[in-house]
């Protein structure tokens, strides 16, 4: 029974259309948005009104990790302002119900798709979508599938908002097992607890979905965890050379696995080994005037036990496809964030699995286990000039022109005085900008040209501190291990990617050995589409319950 908690001086208004505003200034938000994080999503978070919205994939995410539709309904209460209506009521309970009405099993060596709910079933039988998927029928409550369509299966299904819960176990791969070195580092307490939530002591409801950590909380140790659970070979894909450079650095300092265990698939060096380690960008390179992906094969030509995807919410279209033939693996996905820019959110929840384990970024951070960040914008103006020229600019043209304002180069100086002595890092979109910063500073530039043992070297110099500063293109969006990074400033981003910022202040979260606190600032133009842009990047911070801090330039630049 669900107690009437609500009460006029809450913080939350639950609206009918599952819509939420949280009342930011009330002495109670802070804990409705941890209560509300794990089935609603932030939309729009002005200064006074969060707005959140409930929708039927954040409730199966949610259903997935043990969340029932009680669990839900009573946070809102003891939350709301006002009586939930029926219509939410209803409404959040018809969600989560779909989870589990569905589910794929093996029974005598068949995958069969089954339903508690014979009408259900014949009514998605007979969908254009699903039936071409379907083999035979075994009764009114199931039917026998082909495993080459089980994951196209569960893919369409989840375009018709009916989750299907899989339930049909996985293939044993090679046997490779896999000791962590407990005697030269400890695993910590979530990172345990998260391998354990994804392996479920090797039952069927375990062996796929989603780890979601924020960077710098060890999303690698799960991963190498994970395998120390399952012991059988495994395959690595991450975002670039330097992620699998890292990946094999700590598999070789936490594990007892040698080089002749562990091979790297890149560029010239196609290794292949009970584990290894390859891109994204390898995998779905296409030799010109060919159709297909020669390196893709990697992915079901060998026997493997388990496949990791770092950085999943990156997974990029054919690594979808291929994805879709191989649900009979093991797959972990790992990320800081299930935000996709083009809404395949559902497609990750399909094909890899639904969220397993996550724990709120501002919860590692009170334990210590990620360091204090303020995150802070600094408005700047156009020079008139400049202003002229946005005016009348074409729309395609207008964001660059904002992003690069010559301006940022006098405040980036006046933030730098305000740290001096700091590790710092200089992220951005543009080329031409980054490399007048670089030029201006007398620092080094990373870019996608720089040769990857140019960057390695650069990396580890920094990490000695005997350089203190780096000017790094979109390539330090990702992989990039620099303990001792304290300071990023973002004089640019991609557009509104809500994902490019999370990783961005990722770079400096990494725990500091005195404690130290990590600042975060973005430089954004007044008046111009780059502060629109500039607010939807904030958006998954701010849900994790992050604030940022608005300035002038001239508070720096007078000061």
């Amino acid at each position: 029974m669900i107690l009437e908690y609500y009460h006029s001086t809450n913080p939350l208004i639950v609206q009918s259309d599952l819509t939420i505003l949280l009342e930011i200034d009330n002495p109670r938000a802070s804990d409705a948005r941890s209560a509300i994080a794990t089935f609603a999503e932030l939309e729009k978070s002005p200064e006074l009104i969060h707005t959140y919205r409930i929708t039927p994939l954040s409730l199966w995410s949610a259903a997935a990790t043990g969340l029932s539709a009680t669990d839900v309904l009573e946070r809102l209460h003891m939350f709301a302002k006002y009586p939930l209506t029926e219509t939410i009521t209803d409404t959040v309970r018809a969600l989560i119900e779909r989870w589990g009405k569905l589910q794929m099993t093996i029974e005598h060596t068949e995958l069969r798709f089954v339903s508690d709910d014979a009408a259900l079933l014949a009514q998605l039988a007979q969908h254009p979508e699903i039936a071409p998927l379907l083999s035979k029928p075994l009764g009114a409550h199931t039917y026998v599938v082909s495993p080459i369509n089980r994951g196209n299966l569960k893919q369409r299904l989840m375009a018709l908002d009916w989750p299907i819960e899989d339930l049909a176990g996985y293939t044993d791969g090679n046997i490779c097992t896999i000791n962590l070195r407990t005697e030269t580092f400890k695993i910590r307490d979530y990172q345990s607890t998260a391998a354990e939530a994804f392996y479920a002591n090797g039952d069927v409801c375990g062996g796929a979905g989603i780890i979601v950590l924020p960077p710098g909380a060890g999303k690698t140790i799960v991963g190498i965890a994970v395998m120390s659970l399952i012991n059988q070979s495994t395959l690595i894909l991450t975002t670039n050379n330097t992620s699998v450079n890292q990946w094999h650095r700590e598999l070789l300092q936490k594990t007892h696995l040698d080089n002749a265990h562990i091979a790297r698939y890149v560029g010239e060096e196609k290794g292949i080994a009970p584990i290894t380690i390859s891109t994204y960008q390898m995998l779905i390179y296409r030799p010109p005037q060919t159709d297909g992906f020669p390196h893709l094969r990697l992915l079901n030509e060998q026997n493997w036990g388990l496949i990791i995807y770092d950085e999943v919410h990156l997974l990029p279209a054919p690594v979808f496809r291929t994805t879709a033939y191989l649900q009979s693996r093991r797959r972990l996905g790992l990320t800081a964030t299930l935000v996709r820019e083009d809404g395949r959110e559902g497609d990750v929840f399909a094909l890899i699995g639904p969220k397993k384990f996550e724990v709120p970024w501002r919860v590692l951070e009170q334990a210590g286990w990620i360091a204090v960040a303020h995150c802070i914008e600094v408005r700047v103006d156009l020079m008139a000039e400049e202003r002229s020229t946005y005016v009348t600019a074409e729309k395609r043209d207008i964001y660059r022109i904002a992003a690069e304002n010559p301006r940022k180069m006098p405040l980036l100086q006046a933030i730098l005085q305000r740290h001096p002595h700091t590790q710092t890092l200089i992220i951005g979109q543009y080329l031409r900008q980054l490399e007048q910063i670089a030029q201006k500073l007398n620092t080094p530039l990373i870019t996608g040209k720089t040769p990857q043992p140019e960057r390695e070297r650069l990396f580890e110099t920094f990490r000695r501190g005997e350089i203190s500063t780096l000017v790094i293109s979109r390539v330090g969006n990702f992989a990039l291990d620099l303990p001792d990074a304290d300071l990023l400033i973002q004089v640019s981003g991609t557009f509104g990617s809500r994902q490019e910022e999370a990783q961005r202040l990722g770079r400096v979260l990494r725990p500091k050995s005195d404690g130290r606190q990590a600042y975060f600032y973005t430089l954004v133009t007044r008046d111009t589409r780059e502060l629109e842009f500039a607010h939807n990047r904030q958006l998954f911070l701010v849900e994790q319950g992050y604030n940022y801090h608005i300035h002038d330039a001239s508070e720096f630049l007078d000061s």
